[in-house]
Order: C-alpha cells, then structure tokens, then sequence
C-alpha cells in the first residue's frame, strides 16, 4: 500500500510528518501573500493556519503515541516534538528516525532494500 498505509505507528507517524510539513508549506506561501504584496491577501492564511494548527496537534499526538509504543528514550521523543515547531523539520526528523532504526519496521523495510541494492550492484 505505501505511504497511504497507516495500519502501523511507524507508519502513521511517518505520514503526519509529511503532512505537517505540506502544511507548513502552505501557510508559509499564506504569509507570503498576505505580508509581501502592499496589499496582500489574508486568505490564505485563513485557510492555512487553522488547518495548520490542526495536523500539528495529530503530529504531536501520533509522535507521543509512537514514543510509547516504540520505547523511544526521552531525548528521542523530545526531538520529535520540537522537530514541529521549525518549518519542515518533521520530514528531516523521520529520515533520521528511519535510518537510524527509531521507526520499526520502516526502518527494517529501509535497510533490507539498501542491503537488496548493494547485493544486486
């Protein structure tokens, strides 16, 4: 199934990251109509922020929900939670968690297909 998947924590985790930081995206181009124009239009930040403001909750939450089912250490779970407040950094966050083996069986699948590829070369 892929990225749509959300059977596993990993998983749901992985795709509130990357729809936390589509929404950052979002907002930051909402600010930069409303602020950069002379006369810029507030809509999209009207659209954005609040919709913004709701994936950054379901991330906070999924990323406790998945510290308490992966046993992540406390400094884990503190970088995924702060990996929320700068634009984008929940993607750069799950990668490191991935390769680093924090994210279960994502990061078993990642390092069965790595080992696939150099035993393939």
């Amino acid at each position: 199934m892929g990225f749509f998947d959300l059977r596993s924590v990993a998983s749901r985790f992985r795709f509130f990251a990357v729809l936390e930081a589509i929404s950052w995206v979002g907002l930051l181009l909402g600010m930069a109509f409303k602020y950069l124009p002379e006369e810029g239009n507030e809509i999209g930040v009207k659209i954005f922020g609040p919709v913004h403001g709701g994936i950054f909750v379901l991330f906070v939450l999924t990323a406790l929900l998945t510290a308490r089912e992966l046993n992540w250490n406390w400094k884990t779970t503190v970088l995924a939670l702060a990996s929320s407040i700068p634009p984008l950094f929940t993607v750069i966050f799950e990668a490191w968690a991935v390769r680093t083996g924090k994210l279960g069986e994502l990061s078993a699948n990642s390092k069965g297909a790595a080992a696939a590829t150099s035993t393939a070369s």
